[in-house]
């Protein structure tokens, strides 16, 4: 199953986050040990340093009125201003607040176009080996070279990380298309399926009453008026069997009332079709709001379920109970009928009107959701689809 939009947004966040959070750990370091300090360097230092927070921070909050040409700006000011500070901190007050290149050249990488991010990072280099030149009063290749290096591999690490984030948004993008043309083509051919077995075999038997009515017209008209009211009665039944698929299709009423009345006005159809066994609906939980795709899934599986259960199973009681519980909605169908092995039964199977336990299945693992079947063959059988209901997370990047 291909990660969720959620986790794929709270990695991405994480590795965003953590170069902000070294860099505001590395200055309040540095501003405390100021402070312990207490010299006249404290009042001369801490200003400059608290800007470069307050610039640092207010940059990312206002990252997307920037635009093009003030992140560049931004970043100057901020390079211009840990520069300085460095330049003016004694050596052993330097040796944390130089780190603060790192994540300075991580924040480098978002500048727009291709030359900048390279250049940024190689001004923030060279400012990190003169800072570090300056603390060890010299030139010192065995000690510049490993911190450098470090910078470096940081910053290819994480376009690493940005590069592979966005090729697995992508895929997932991918993914869930390919899931939405498969739901599609599954509806396609259960409308074909639904057609073909009712309003297609209907209107060949129509026509053939019509064709011998037209025979017998003139030597035996009553035999062909009843014929003739016969296909009348049968194109009533047809045009129930059309507004029956097209209500499958779009179910109007389940955006503006809910799942609860949709499911009520479904087993009410259900059990005033004649012939079809008592159908009867119950809810347990409190009723909460349910997302749309996730509403239209636990119906349209329901009415599969309930289907198969009116016109398969010889049932003569049905039972719809839907529950809400924290974090998911379920639909239970149960009957009394003649029940089946689901072990033994071909799960790709489809009957009637019913979408088969593998497509309902498959809608329902688009949505994270589950199918579990219980059945005893002569002890009727017990159907629940669940999917998890989750808050809308919205979460920009920092």
């Amino acid at each position: 199953m291909p990660p969720s939009r959620f986790t794929l947004r709270r990695l991405s966040l994480s590795a965003r986050q953590l170069p902000h959070l070294v860099f505001l750990a590395v200055a309040a370091g540095t501003l405390a040990r100021l402070f312990a300090v207490h010299t006249w360097l404290c009042w001369v230092v801490a200003p400059p340093m608290v800007v470069l927070a307050v610039v640092y921070v207010g940059g990312l909050v206002r990252w997307d009125r920037l635009g093009t040409r003030g992140r560049p700006a931004w970043l100057a000011l901020l390079l211009l201003l840990w520069g300085g500070v460095c330049w003016v901190l004694p050596p052993e007050l330097t040796t944390g607040y130089v780190w603060l290149a790192v994540p300075l050249a991580v924040v480098a990488q978002r500048m727009p176009g291709r030359r900048l991010p390279l250049a940024a990072l190689w001004v923030t280099t060279v400012l990190f080996v003169a800072t570090l030149v300056r603390i060890r009063g010299g030139f010192d290749l065995e000690l510049v070279a490993p911190p450098t290096a470090a910078i470096w591999a940081t910053v290819a690490l994480h376009r690493t990380q940005d590069r592979l984030m966005r090729e697995l948004t992508a895929t997932r993008g991918e993914l869930a298309a390919r899931q939405r043309e498969a739901g599609r083509l599954a509806e396609r051919a259960r409308l074909a399926r639904d057609l073909h077995d009712t309003l297609a075999q209907e209107i060949a038997g129509s026509r053939m009453l019509l064709q011998a009515a037209e025979r017998d017209w003139d030597r035996r008209p009553d035999a062909a008026r009843r014929q003739v009211r016969a296909v009348v009665d049968a194109l009533g039944t047809h045009l129930a069997e059309t507004r029956g698929i097209i209500h499958d299709l779009t179910p109007p009423g389940l955006e503006r009332d809910g799942l609860e009345t949709a499911l009520h006005e479904l087993c009410a159809r259900a059990d005033a079709a004649p012939g079809a066994p008592s159908v009867s609906i119950s809810t347990q939980g409190e009723p909460g709001s349910v997302p749309a795709d996730q509403a239209v899934a636990l119906l349209r599986v329901t009415r599969g379920l309930l289907a198969n259960a009116c016109e398969h199973a010889h049932a003569t009681q049905v039972q719809v109970t839907l529950q809400h519980a924290d974090g998911a909605v379920a639909v239970e169908v149960s009957d009394d009928g003649t029940g089946f092995d689901p072990a033994a039964a071909t799960l790709s199977s489809t009957d009637g009107r019913g979408f088969g336990l593998a497509a309902a299945r498959d809608r329902l693992a688009e949505l994270e959701g589950t199918l579990t079947v219980d059945g005893v063959p002569g002890r009727g059988t017990r159907a629940r689809a669940t999917v998890p209901v989750r808050a809308r997370i919205t979460a920009g990047a920092a």
